[in-house]
């Protein structure tokens, strides 16, 4: 089995990026489950229905999200509606939507939960205790689990990766929207990345227009963040394969188109 996760798709250069190179992925490398990030689909932040159901149809079968969630209040009128979409598990009991789901692909059962760091991010229940609270609820239910752990810094990321080695098939960190070249997989047999990237422009910061950051940082004055809406764009993932007897992860393969 193989399994694309894609990194952090932001506002419409973005969608457009992944309705163009998802299939052909899917086609070319054999892809059967494609989990994506997808919290920044609507305008950079957020969710609307229509970029939802643009996800969906460009092939995306679990959807991800991290703190820009809420962003856009159309979710609140779906997101208890829809089994595939998901955001951090750790938001404090009574948030709508679920932080985990179980997608069933011919005789599996593949896991996929969400969660939320503490560090440099909004107030949080403790992921590391919400991870294990998860694995006693569904980890008997499924044949697969990976992670995606919305999180700023590189060490409470690669923390969890070695925390939850071992016992699931992938941890991989979001929200920075930078790929980060250490993917591997870990002693225990965890596929492990540290962040996914992006999908979205590529001449940006982080899906922004460079010229608005700079000023922002030159001058540090308040700025409106418009997207970068032309040139290139960049889709960033890896592929995570899982031997189908034992449903041990046997390989990680970053995925990074530009242009």
């Amino acid at each position: 089995m193989r399994v694309m996760l894609t990194g952090d798709v932001v506002g419409r250069p973005g969608r457009r990026a992944f309705q163009k190179y998802t299939p052909k992925l899917r086609e070319e490398k054999k892809i059967d489950i494609v989990i994506v990030n997808g919290e920044n689909s609507a305008g950079g932040k957020g969710f609307t229905r229509k970029s939802l159901d643009e996800l969906y149809h460009a092939g995306a079968d679990v959807i991800t999200s991290g703190n820009h969630v809420w962003d856009k209040k159309d979710v609140l009128e779906f997101i208890d509606q829809e089994p595939f979409l998901i955001r951090p598990a750790n938001y404090p009991e009574g948030a709508p939507g679920k932080g985990w789901c179980i997608y069933p692909f011919k005789a599996w059962n593949i896991g996929v939960f969400n969660l939320s760091g503490r560090a440099f991010m909004p107030d949080m229940d403790c992921p590391f205790q919400k991870a294990e609270e998860i694995l006693r609820e569904i980890r008997s239910e499924c044949d697969v689990l990976f992670l995606d752990f919305h999180a700023e810094t590189t060490s409470e990321k690669m923390a969890m990766g070695w925390y939850l080695d071992g016992r699931v098939n992938g941890v991989v960190g979001t929200h920075t929207h930078i790929q980060t070249a250490d993917a591997r997989i870990l002693p225990g047999g965890t596929a492990y990345i540290t962040d996914l990237g992006m999908v979205g422009p590529w001449n940006s910061v982080l899906g922004v227009k460079p010229e608005i950051i700079i000023r922002k940082f030159t001058t540090a004055m308040p700025c409106r963040f418009d997207l970068e809406e032309d040139g290139p764009c960049v889709y960033s993932a890896v592929i995570v394969d899982i031997d189908k007897k034992t449903k041990k992860t046997t390989g990680i393969e970053r995925i990074l188109i530009t242009g």
